[in-house]
């Protein structure tokens, strides 16, 4: 038989255990679609440093492009370094003149210096060295939020939780109902990228509506009226990571379907660099 003092004791210990239940689940209070996607945004712009291994889609003049690469950057001074299948890229800010040290991994065998906006390292390639790390796609984002206004829970949709490259994260898709191409006068001065900068829209996107074109390069002409696009896409599967708040996962879609997917594996946030790991000497390098 309980004594009246262990009942008193069991009562309390139970009530104890409901306040505790309840404290958890007002601790774990779920964020709205907004206050990810803002938050996010913030993760992006405190980024100091990254390490990661990228997995690329890329739709191109003859199908899809996959590339693999291990990444390492740091934001400010801006460094990256990465290795592609034998070939390792070292970029500086404010070092060689702009270019990349490029160790090939076949002929010639000796280190090269390459533009990162040339067409030796640009090739079919949507983006550039100077697009590495989260800004870029930060930027497209925060430009889509601003173009939007309140109509941001008509575009951006919580689709719940998910486990995608091994990290646990929020599944958020963005509709642009409104996508499509209307023309453009091109300005003084002005060519694709600059172009694709003002409106935040896909170079490669621009490249492909206007067959004229052959690459990136080909010179515009003040005056002359091309086809942009009205949005960077027509909507975007994306998984934000619950711990770093920083994307894992981006496929973007556009009027023909697929038109590139981003997959970050292995994602280390703000690690610590040796001091001389952004080195050609570095010691496990092989320029």
């Amino acid at each position: 038989m309980l004594t009246t003092l262990n009942k008193v004791f069991l009562v309390a210990a139970f009530l104890l255990l409901q306040v505790f239940s309840f404290a958890q689940k007002t601790d774990k209070t779920e964020l709205t679609c907004n206050e990810i996607v803002t938050k996010s945004l913030k993760a992006i712009k405190d980024v100091k440093g990254l390490k990661y291994h990228l997995k690329i889609t890329e739709r191109g003049k003859k199908g899809f492009n996959f590339y693999e690469s291990s990444v390492k950057f740091s934001r400010n001074p801006r460094l990256i370094y990465l290795y592609i299948k034998g070939i390792e890229v070292l970029w500086l800010q404010g070092k060689n003149n702009g270019k990349a040290l490029v160790k090939p991994n076949a002929f010639p065998y000796f280190n090269l210096n390459l533009d990162p906006m040339g067409d030796l390292m640009r090739q079919d390639q949507h983006h550039t060295l100077n697009e590495m790390g989260y800004d870029y796609f930060g930027a497209i984002i925060e430009y889509s939020k601003f173009k939007i206004g309140d109509k941001f829970d008509e575009y951006f949709k919580l689709m719940g939780e998910e486990k995608v490259n091994g990290r646990n994260a929020y599944k958020i898709i963005i509709e642009n109902k409104d996508f499509g191409y209307v023309d453009y006068t091109v300005g003084e001065h002005e060519s694709i990228t600059t172009i694709a900068r003002k409106f935040f829209v896909a170079e490669y996107m621009i490249l492909e509506k206007n067959p004229k074109f052959k690459d990136y390069f080909d010179l515009l002409k003040k005056g002359q009226v091309i086809k942009i696009p009205t949005w960077y896409c027509k909507s975007v599967v994306m998984y934000i990571d619950k711990q770093y708040l920083l994307p894992i996962s981006m496929k973007i879609l556009d009027d023909k379907g697929l038109f590139e997917e981003y997959n970050y594996y292995y994602l280390q946030v703000n690690p610590t660099f040796e001091e001389d790991e952004f080195t050609k000497g570095y010691k496990d390098y092989k320029f």
